[in-house]
């Protein structure tokens, strides 16, 4: 089978590495992109080298000449791809999104953003889960899954993909996915600032309780509150609450530190996208608001953090 994958930074990188083991595969970036430059000078990027059978291209044609069109590049840049590619017949295609994210302005869902670009719902599918490059690389496996409006395709794929390397399962709420997967980063955020500020100890309580915040919002936007639950949130919380390399965890620690991280961190837009859709929804979201106090207006972390113990005493799942 031949597979494209579209974005060449770490994770589009790795999952080119990955699929090239079992399938012909494209890797593309756009031409002035920093990444695909390295790649294409040195065959190799800091976390691994390319096989010699991954077809490295800017020409977007020969990356859309194939089926199955993985797509990892930013949240926020999927607008302006989907944009470039709206004079393509895309149609027949099948993608798969593999990124955790919440657009920051709308609120909208990587798929929701496909689907108003015309491409069909059944034709769309989520590959989220743990695992870090690094530790891909190395050896160790993990367990992931792929979610879809179209069980088919879902299946499709887990069998398609499926190696020693990774163990998928078959997921059927593609909403619960993307609200879990995006709102695992934001609280990788909160976990890195813990981190920080020697209040590592209360990650236990953090995930716990996020965990019930977006198990809430799942349900409002009409997932099922067990995905929050599953691989996409919970089974994540370890590469990104605890892991030393996650973007998400440095990114908050460093940020309570007064220093800068120099890499992205998806968590960031997240939050507003995740605030956006919780006023939507009217869902009390503590946490997701705390950082985005924090982060956006200025507001003191320790107070911010302070209020989060002195609310109402209420039973722990009293708002299911």
């Amino acid at each position: 089978m031949k597979i494209s994958v579209l974005g060449c930074g770490r994770w589009g990188t790795f999952l080119a590495w990955y699929l090239a083991d079992m399938h012909e595969v494209t890797l593309w970036g756009r031409e002035n992109s920093k990444h695909l430059q390295t790649l294409m000078e040195t065959g190799k990027n800091e976390y691994l080298t390319l096989k010699d059978n991954i077809n490295l291209t800017s020409d977007i044609n020969k990356a859309l000449d194939n089926d199955i069109i993985v797509i990892s590049i930013l949240t926020q840049e999927l607008y302006n791809l989907m944009n470039d590619l709206q004079n393509y017949d895309l149609s027949n295609k099948k993608f798969v999104l593999c990124m955790k994210g919440i657009e920051s302005n709308t609120g909208k869902r990587v798929s929701e953003i496909m689907i108003e670009h015309g491409i069909p719902k059944n034709n769309i599918a989520l590959w989220v889960g743990p695992g870090h490059v690094q530790n891909f690389v190395a050896g160790t496996p993990n367990c992931m899954i792929i979610h879809s409006y179209n069980e088919e395709l879902s299946r499709f794929l887990v069998e398609e993909f499926k190696s020693p390397l990774i163990r998928f399962y078959i997921g059927d709420d593609i909403i619960g996915g993307e609200i879990g997967s995006a709102g695992k980063n934001v609280l990788g955020i909160a976990a890195g600032m813990l981190d920080g500020i020697g209040m590592s100890c209360l990650k236990g309580a953090l995930m716990s309780r996020g965990t019930y915040e977006i198990a809430k919002l799942t349900q409002a936007l009409g997932g099922k509150i067990m995905t929050a639950y599953g691989l996409s949130h919970l089974g994540d919380f370890e590469a990104t609450l605890f892991s030393p390399y996650s973007h998400n965890r440095m990114w908050g620690e460093q940020y309570v530190k007064g220093e800068t991280f120099g890499k992205s961190a998806e968590g960031v837009g997240n939050i507003k996208g995740i605030m956006y859709l919780a006023k939507k929804y009217n869902i009390n979201m503590p946490i997701t608001n705390a950082l985005y106090n924090i982060i956006f207006e200025n507001k003191e972390l320790k107070k911010e953090f302070d209020d989060l113990f002195i609310r109402d005493t209420k039973g722990e799942f009293e708002e299911f």
